[in-house]
């Protein structure tokens, strides 16, 4: 039997790139997955619109019919969906195993999924990391799974994208974690292989290019709009995404302690294919969130998981990088990133911040 994935998908505010993501998921050719969407207690009843989305009440209202992505979310699949709705509380004690068994013999003959989608609402904003965090607790307490699968909410899929994942990820026994070959949404280039070979091309080629790669190579990290991790190792190592971090950089922290501490493999399916809208759910560029959460985050990550001599260096690059940041921000006025990034360095060197800092 092939092995059972659980894809997990967070929501924050964003149902409309949501319910493409679902979409193109619910299209993939991988025939054992099944799909757990969070919601992080978004302010604009996102739940509510995706729950009418899987009842056949809500369109899809992404992206246009001329976009060259369309076919990946187009035409809607069949609905009903049979869904099932948890509270945090119960989606981390398991759910409700006879309820689910009792929904896919009863609702599945004719349905497009093997098993129904279940919706988590988690009553606060918990960030990537903690949201992420509830589906992973509910798969391992529920115990049927083999990988869970971290996607972005703001990609679609390519057809092909798990079953490559997958065929690569059983190759190996010591393969932990792995990524896929991440596009633009909107220009279809290449932004994100991780590998050194690739790095040239690099936003310069179309996936087409792929079809020539190998299966699979090892890296030291893979992209957190994709990432699929063998349960068996968050189990045995504690592979949970860090919540102090909140938000950024947890697949670094989370692939580097699986690389460095405990010697097991990253790698990237090179035929696996997601294409991504850059910075849809947090911003990016010049808006405050992401610039302060990448700071303080690398800052966090150089203490916990570098030497002496690597988090000299790590500083050697860092303060000049930022300086000349903070320079070009002063020119055009943006005092309002100076001090962000004033307060990521001091919550960094003191190990505290997060939450706090969304009502900036």
């Amino acid at each position: 039997m092939l092995p059972k994935v659980a894809i997990i998908i967070l929501n924050y505010n964003s149902w409309k790139d949501t319910i493409e993501c679902l979409e193109s998921v619910l299209r993939n050719n991988y025939s054992n997955y099944q799909v757990i969407l969070i919601d992080n207690n978004s302010s604009n009843n996102s739940m509510e619109y995706i729950k009418s989305w899987a009842e056949g009440k809500q369109k899809i209202l992404t992206p246009e019919p001329s976009h060259p992505l369309y076919s990946l979310s187009h035409p809607p699949i069949k609905k009903p969906i049979p869904y099932i709705y948890y509270t945090r509380e119960e989606a981390e004690n398991g759910g409700k195993i006879e309820l689910e068994e009792k929904f896919q013999n009863a609702n599945f003959q004719n349905s497009t999924t093997k098993y129904p989608l279940i919706f988590i609402q988690t009553g606060e904003n918990l960030g990537f990391a903690g949201g992420n965090n509830v589906g992973i607790k509910y798969v391992l307490a529920k115990n049927d799974s083999d990988y869970v699968l971290l996607l972005n909410n703001d990609t679609v899929v390519d057809p092909n994208f798990l079953n490559e994942m997958v065929k690569v990820a059983i190759k190996d026994k010591k393969i932990a974690i792995v990524g896929s070959i991440i596009a633009d949404y909107y220009t279809e280039k290449i932004v994100f292989t991780n590998s050194k070979i690739d790095k040239k091309l690099k936003g310069k080629i179309k996936l087409d290019y792929l079809n020539s790669c190998k299966d699979y190579w090892e890296t030291e990290r893979v992209s957190g709009a994709s990432m699929m991790i063998k349960l068996e190792y968050i189990l045995k190592y504690n592979l949970f995404l860090d919540e102090n971090l909140f938000l950024y950089c947890e697949e670094i922290d989370i692939c580097l302690r699986a690389n460095k501490k405990h010697n097991l493999k990253i790698v990237t399916a090179g035929k696996s294919k997601i294409y991504h809208k850059e910075g849809a759910s947090c911003g990016k560029g010049t808006d405050p969130l992401p610039i302060y959460y990448i700071t303080r985050n690398r800052i966090l990550l150089s203490k916990k998981l570098l030497n002496l001599k690597s988090r000299i260096i790590f500083w050697i690059y860092f303060i000049p990088s930022r300086l000349i940041r903070v320079l070009k921000w002063a020119v055009k006025g943006r005092w309002d990133l100076i001090k962000i990034t004033y307060f990521a360095f001091k919550d960094g060197i003191q190990e505290n911040g997060g939450k706090n800092i969304l009502n900036f």
